[in-house]
C-alpha cells in the first residue's frame, strides 16, 4: 500500500511529474522506510557506546593508562570522589571548557575514573594500532577506533565565524530555540525552492557545488566565504568572498548542503532544525549521533564527488511532497532525540560504562588542579 501511494505521488498529474526516471529514487525512499527502526527515548545511541567500548571488554590496566598519558594524545582528566581534576595543559581552552561543562554537571553520578579526551580535530587511534588504546574523540572515520563523545560545541568552543559568530556557534540549547523560531518564519511552502550554501573552502570537494551555482543560479545559490587561511580570490575560486550568513537565515531555503570540514561538520545538526531538506555529502566522517540518521529517511545522500548533485536537485524539485516528508522526518529526529538532556545522557552512560572497565583504583596525580564551574564557565 505504501509503495502504491509513493508511486502515485510521483506519477500523478497533480505533482507535475510524469517522468519514469524518478522511480529509482522513490523506490530507495520506500525501501529505507520499510526497514526504518524509530528511536525510543535515550536508547537511540546505545549501540554505538557498546561498539566503541567493545575492544576493552577484558579491562583497562594502570600500565595501559600510563602509556596513553605519556603519549600526549589528549587531555588527561580524573574523577575522584565526585570532583574533577585535569592536567594543567589543554591545547584548546574553550574546547576543554565545552567538555568540562558536561563532566561537571554529571559529577554527582560518576564513579572514580580517569580518561584521556582528545580535543583536536582528528582521531588518534587507527585500526592498525595494537593494543587498542582508549582515547575519547568527537569524530572519526571507520578506519579509527577512538571512543566517540559528544563534541564540545554543544556548549562552547565551536568554530569562530567573523563577524557573525566571533566566539563560536554558541550553546546548542539556545541555538535550537533560534532555529525553531526561524523555521516557523519560513514554513515549507514559503521557502525559496533552490539549494543553498555559504561556507569557506575547507576542502575542494565543495567546488562542484559552487561551480554549479555559477552555471545555474536558479537551481543553487552557493558561494564561498573567507576562512582564516584566505589570501586572495584564488581561495574562493576566482571571485570575491561572499558575506557570512547566520544559520537562522539558511532556513529561508528548501535545500541545504552539509559537507565535512577538517573532520565532521558542526553545522549538520543545525541545518535539520530549519525544517529544510538536508543534502549530506559523503558518509566518511561521523559524530556520535550520525549512525541514527538514515539516508532517504532523514536526508538526501550525495556522492562525495557530487556527480549526482544536479539530478538529485531536479528530483526533489519535481517531487516536492516526498522532499517535504524527508525534511520533516529529519527535523523531527534532531528536535526530539538531540536535546541537551540526550547529550548529557550519552556522556553519563558512556562514562559510567567506561569506568567499570578500569581494573585499578584511580589515584589523584600530583600537580593536578580541581576544575570547578563559575559563572557558567569551567575554571581551574
Amino acid at each position: 500500500m505504501l509503495r502504491l501511494s509513493l508511486l502515485l505521488c510521483v506519477l500523478s498529474p497533480g505533482s507535475g511529474e510524469h517522468d519514469q526516471r524518478w522511480l529509482p529514487y522513490v523506490n530507495r525512499i520506500h525501501k529505507r522506510l520499510q526497514g526504518h527502526q524509530p528511536c525510543h527515548n535515550h536508547t537511540c545511541f546505545h549501540r554505538l557506546i557498546q561498539e566503541d567500548l567493545a575492544p576493552f571488554h577484558s579491562g583497562i590496566s594502570r600500565d595501559l593508562m600510563k602509556n596513553i598519558i605519556s603519549r600526549k594524545l589528549g587531555t588527561h582528566y580524573q574523577v575522584i570522589k565526585h570532583r574533577l581534576y585535569r592536567e594543567e595543559d589543554c591545547m584548546f581552552s574553550a574546547r576543554c571548557s565545552g567538555v568540562e561543562h558536561f563532566l561537571l554537571e554529571l559529577l554527582p553520578d560518576l564513579p572514580d575514573m580517569e580518561m584521556v579526551i582528545n580535543v583536536r580535530d582528528y582521531p588518534q587511534v587507527p585500526q592498525w594500532m595494537a593494543p587498542v588504546i582508549p582515547i575519547f574523540s568527537f569524530s572519526k572515520t571507520s578506519d579509527y577506533r577512538d571512543i566517540m563523545y559528544p563534541a564540545w560545541t554543544f556548549w562552547e568552543g565551536g568554530p569562530a565565524v567573523w563577524p557573525i559568530y566571533p566566539t563560536g556557534l554558541g550553546r546548542w540549547d539556545l541555538m535550537r530555540e533560534d532555529l525553531a523560531r526561524a523555521a516557523d518564519l519560513w514554513p515549507w511552502e514559503k521557502k525559496i525552492s533552490k539549494g543553498y550554501f555559504r561556507g569557506s573552502r575547507t576542502s575542494p570537494e565543495r567546488d562542484p557545488l559552487i561551480l554549479l551555482s555559477r552555471d545555474n543560479p536558479e537551481l543553487v545559490d552557493a558561494e564561498y566565504t573567507k576562512n582564516q587561511a584566505w589570501r586572495s580570490e584564488k581561495d574562493t575560486l576566482g571571485r570575491p568572498p561572499a558575506k557570512e550568513v547566520p544559520l537562522v537565515d539558511h532556513c529561508a531555503f528548501k535545500y541545504l548542503f552539509n559537507f565535512r570540514g577538517v573532520a565532521a561538520s558542526f553545522r549538520l545538526k543545525h541545518l535539520f532544525l530549519c525544517g529544510s531538506l538536508v543534502f549530506h555529502v559523503g558518509e566518511e566522517w561521523q559524530e556520535f549521533f550520525y549512525h541514527r540518521l538514515e539516508p532517504w529517511v532523514h536526508y538526501i545522500p550525495v556522492r562525495q564527488d557530487l556527480s549526482d548533485l544536479r539530478e538529485l536537485l531536479e528530483f526533489v524539485k519535481a517531487n516536492d511532497v516526498e522532499a517535504r516528508r524527508i525534511a520533516e522526518r529529519g527535523q523531527q529526529f534532531i528536535s526530539e532525540h538531540l536535546q541537551m538532556e540526550d547529550v548529557s545522557w550519552y556522556w553519563r552512560s558512556l562514562l559510567t560504562q567506561y569506568a567499570h572497565l578500569l581494573t585499578y583504583r584511580v589515584k589523584q596525580r600530583k600537580g593536578y588542579q580541581e576544575v570547578s564551574m563559575k559563572a557558567g564557565h569551567s575554571e581551574l
